[in-house]
């Protein structure tokens, strides 16, 4: 049986400097999160979807109305916190946070991030990907930390088990770490949009 996917779309893209919300920039004529959501639907690890939007977002929410996924609004406050309103008050199992601006995940690699999960004996995972593929993509980094060494970049992917919180704090946790091009890219700048583009025209023509 598969596990919820929580799509995490209410953030305010402030470094994008654009008045276009963060969810619908488009890339090669769609927006963002529609790719998301293609491969959520499309992994085998996944039955149902939730897109988390806030006030910030009015214009996504209206889209994903669209779609045949449950839309949820958040408070706004942060990425982490929005995500803790969500799992507390829709009352969340074990499901997977993704963040919306990741174009080039497939629903190959999340279903083997589940898998991963459900080995791992944890109630937490959170992906991660190298700094150096991040690097040499020509993407930026906000925050990094170190696993055996290596310097590594949260992906914006996780999967956590709702029922077992702490107050505001997640549980014991496990880190996934994938060297892979398709959790590396996510939309943070008009440079990083031009990049994943410039990857999704390549791919495309496979």
């Amino acid at each position: 049986m598969g596990i919820t996917a929580l799509v995490m779309a209410g953030g305010k893209g402030t470094r994008m400097q654009i008045t276009e919300e963060k969810p619908l920039i488009e890339i090669c004529g769609k927006p963002v999160i529609e790719y998301v959501l293609a491969s959520l639907k499309q992994a085998k690890k996944i039955d149902s979807i939730i897109v988390a939007v806030s006030d910030c977002t009015p214009k996504t929410a209206e889209l994903m109305r669209q779609f045949s996924v449950k839309v949820f609004e958040t408070p706004g406050k942060d990425y982490v916190s929005d995500m803790g309103y969500a799992a507390k008050n829709l009352k969340l199992g074990v499901f997977l946070a993704i963040a919306a601006d990741l174009p080039l995940v497939t629903s190959e690699v999340l279903d083997a991030i589940v898998d991963r999960y459900e080995r791992c004996g944890k109630p937490a995972l959170t992906v991660a990907v190298p700094v150096e593929t991040k690097t040499k993509l020509g993407m930026s980094m906000e925050y990094s930390f170190k696993i055996d060494d290596k310097d590594v970049v949260p992906a914006g992917i996780n999967v956590i088990d709702g029922n077992k919180r702490y107050g505001d704090e997640w549980l014991d946790q496990d880190i996934c770490l994938l060297d892979k091009e398709e959790l590396a890219v996510n939309i943070n700048t008009m440079r990083e949009l031009r990049i994943a583009e410039q990857l999704m025209a390549k791919q495309n023509k496979k």
